[in-house]
């Protein structure tokens, strides 16, 4: 990595813990409950790290804070599955060693931050954290990055966004910021034009210059 960059700025879901698995299938409980549709996996993944009120706006059912109720229940009964991806916290705290600022931008709402057991032993580690009310556009709309650098007083150029979707990307380009791929789940490039990309603790280390 070329050392330019002074923020790190990481998404959650897919991209600090492993949520897939417990996002996807609480959403297809979700929308089979509330809908009756029967979705398949691959299908339901399309939404996977967006706010909930733009799915449930997709999706055309109109009451977006019912909605949400009932894939955070669905999403907490499933909570069993999520685990931080291998290394992840060794990651953040040699990088915070080096001095580096580090962020947090998530279509995450503040609530949904604050309950989640396996984020909580990550939080101390950044100085920022961007959540879905903290900007007047959510993802892919590049409003909370750029709220993470009004907030922390960074510069674009020497910003770099980690992120797992599309959306992350639009969201961190958009904003000027350059992008880093997270792909655990060896999905590729999925036609993003990132900057970066990792698989794994050892790629990842790699791009961090660590």
């Amino acid at each position: 990595m070329i050392r330019r960059y002074e923020d790190f700025v990481f998404d959650i879901d897919g991209t600090l813990l492993d949520t897939e698995r417990t996002g996807v299938l609480s959403l297809m409980q979700t929308i089979r409950e509330l809908t009756g549709i029967e979705m398949a996996y691959e299908e339901a993944y399309q939404y996977f790290g967006i706010p909930s009120s733009h799915t449930s706006a997709k999706l055309g059912y109109g009451d977006a804070a019912r909605f949400a109720e009932v894939w955070e229940e669905h999403f907490q009964e499933l909570m069993d599955l999520v685990q931080p991806f291998p290394g992840v916290e060794a990651v953040l705290q040699d990088l915070r060693a080096t001095g580096a600022r580090l962020g947090v931008v998530t279509s995450r709402s503040r609530a949904e931050i604050a309950y989640d057991p396996h984020l909580a032993k990550l939080l101390p580690f950044f100085d920022v954290v961007v959540s879905s009310e903290d900007s007047p556009r959510h993802k892919p709309f590049p409003d909370p990055m750029l709220t993470y650098l009004e907030k922390a007083g960074a510069r674009k150029e020497t910003t770099l966004y980690l992120g797992d979707t599309l959306h992350d990307w639009r969201c961190g380009h958009d904003a000027g910021c350059d992008f880093a791929l997270a792909d655990w789940k060896g999905r590729g490039m999925q036609g993003i034009p990132a900057e970066y990309c990792f698989a794994d603790a050892a790629s990842l280390r790699a791009i961090l210059g660590l």
